[in-house]
């Protein structure tokens, strides 16, 4: 009944009116840069922290939310009807979305994307409400040894999902763990990496790092690739809704889809890439004419669909009640909770709930607003795909510029802001993952805080953090999940050689 009363006191905060209104504004953005090809959440909400900072906290995240799953909303209409995906987790849609959408049947591909999304989300919200308390109590039996295993375990998991490699992953943290070591040390007041910059000894700022690499970096990247690529705008023919047989073979993929990707969004391994394709690939097999995937089964949009968007709302549960990012999004989200001196975990439960219930309850709000602006208004968000991308991608410099300066008219800001955006570009151009930056430098400070604290209370003997049970199998399952990936593909090629 605990739970019931506190959703319903979170109602009562995400239903106010100037709730409700952050909440539209948050989808209605979420979904537009959904549609639009290489602007993504992470992009967005990057370039929205500094202008946010006089919004209250409980309508800012509202807002950031919104943005979050209403991109995966909006991204199925860029992968339908462009067969461009915004995010690597679109790219399973793309493969039968668009081929329906040459075949005349835009309307209930994007149909059946936008329930599925609606039907996933709502069931992942619910999955949320109840499973957040219990790992809540879990995790008010973390001392500082146990955090700190916990750390490692999300640098270990987001440098290895989040990338094409492992080692490319991890050097991306390191780099991130670095930058968040600028400035003096609390403990000793001693200057590190400041190498003589008076700008540099209060540390650099988070949200600086995350619209350089996410706003300048991303958008140098695509502008760089825009005359390369030939998109070709399929049209929305005949009627959007969907027929009995498009209803009959939908509904048990986005169940299927649902219980699939909230699972891997609600564990610390990050990505809704994986859950994706494995609906695609279960979809395929369950499938009473598989004969028709990769020529457009409805099948192959419904499920994947549901996994991504259960995926991201799953994603909120490791980062509300332990504070870990699972995903690019959800290290600028929490940036987004350290802006307004908000530390996620179980703490956050017990100090701030209100403003924990109201965004768990605006999970639910959002999820209804956006089924009414994906159905009907599905032309307009189609419109927008005729943006030009060269004032489209300016707009973005020029926002991502006026945010940065705004926050401490330092032109030094402006400057660290377009290096770190060409770092950002080089590291998109060799693939390495920019999530790890983010995540190393925001949860960099707190691991060595909770070692040093785990040191202190053991006077100095390391082997803390493997007496202690739970921080053992933490650190063993970090280690897992760098060397496993790595053993497999040992194995898989003597096999193949065999």
């Amino acid at each position: 009944m605990d739970v019931w009363a506190q959703l319903l006191d979170g109602f009562a905060i995400a239903l106010t009116a100037q709730n409700l209104l952050w909440a539209l504004v948050g989808v209605t953005l979420g979904t537009a840069v959904g549609v639009l090809p290489g602007v993504g959440p992470a992009v967005t909400i990057a370039l929205l922290l500094p202008i946010t900072t006089k919004v209250d906290a409980s309508g800012a995240l509202i807002m950031f939310a919104g943005v979050y799953y209403g991109a995966m909303y909006g991204g199925s209409t860029t992968s339908i009807l462009l067969n461009t995906p915004g995010e690597s987790a679109t790219i399973v849609t793309a493969l039968e979305g668009n081929q329906m959408a040459r075949r005349g049947r835009a309307g209930p591909a994007l149909a059946t994307s936008a329930i599925g999304s609606f039907v996933a989300g709502t069931i992942a919200t619910i999955g949320l409400t109840f499973l957040s308390p219990l790992v809540v109590e879990l995790g008010l039996k973390f001392g500082p040894p146990e955090y700190f295993a916990l750390m490692i375990v999300a640098f270990t998991t987001v440098s290895s999902v989040l990338g094409d490699s492992t080692l490319r992953g991890i050097t991306s943290l390191f780099l991130g763990l670095a930058i968040g070591l600028v400035g003096i040390d609390n403990q000793t007041g001693q200057a590190r990496f400041a190498f003589g910059v008076p700008q540099l000894l209060d540390g650099i700022e988070v949200v600086t790092i995350a619209v350089g690499l996410f706003a300048v970096g991303e958008t140098i990247y695509f502008a760089s690739k825009m005359n390369q690529v030939q998109e070709k705008l399929e049209a929305i023919t005949g009627s959007i809704w969907m027929r009995a047989e498009d209803w009959k073979r939908s509904w048990k993929p986005w169940i299927r889809g649902t219980l699939i990707g909230f699972p891997f969004g609600s564990i610390p391994a990050g990505g809704a890439e994986i859950p994706t394709f494995l609906s695609y690939a279960i979809e395929k097999k369950l499938a009473r004419n598989p004969e028709e995937f990769g020529q457009g089964a409805i099948e192959g949009v419904a499920g994947p669909e549901a996994a991504n968007n259960a995926s991201s709302t799953g994603t909120m549960v490791p980062l509300l009640t332990l504070g870990l990012p699972t995903s690019a999004t959800a290290a600028i989200m929490l940036s987004a909770f350290q802006q307004y001196g908000l530390q996620p975990g179980p703490l956050l439960f017990e100090a701030n709930a209100a403003l924990v219930w109201g965004l768990i309850a605006s999970f639910y709000v959002g999820n209804a607003m956006l089924l009414v602006l994906n159905l009907p208004l599905v032309g307009l968000w189609v419109k927008l795909l005729a943006i030009p991308k060269p004032q489209l991608y300016a707009g973005i410099l020029v926002f991502a510029t006026m945010g940065v300066y705004g926050m401490r008219q330092s032109p030094f800001d402006v400057f660290l802001l377009y290096g770190v955006g060409i770092v950002g570009f080089l590291m998109r151009r060799f693939g390495f993952p920019a999530a790890p930056v983010v995540v190393g430098m925001i949860l960099g400070p707190l691991a060595e805080e909770q070692m040093r604290r785990a040191l202190a209370i053991s006077q100095g003997d390391p082997r803390i953090f493997i007496t202690h049970p739970i921080s053992a199998g933490l650190l063993a399952l970090a280690v897992a999940v760098i060397l496993l990936p790595w053993l497999w593909r040992r194995f898989a090629a003597r096999r193949g050689s065999a």
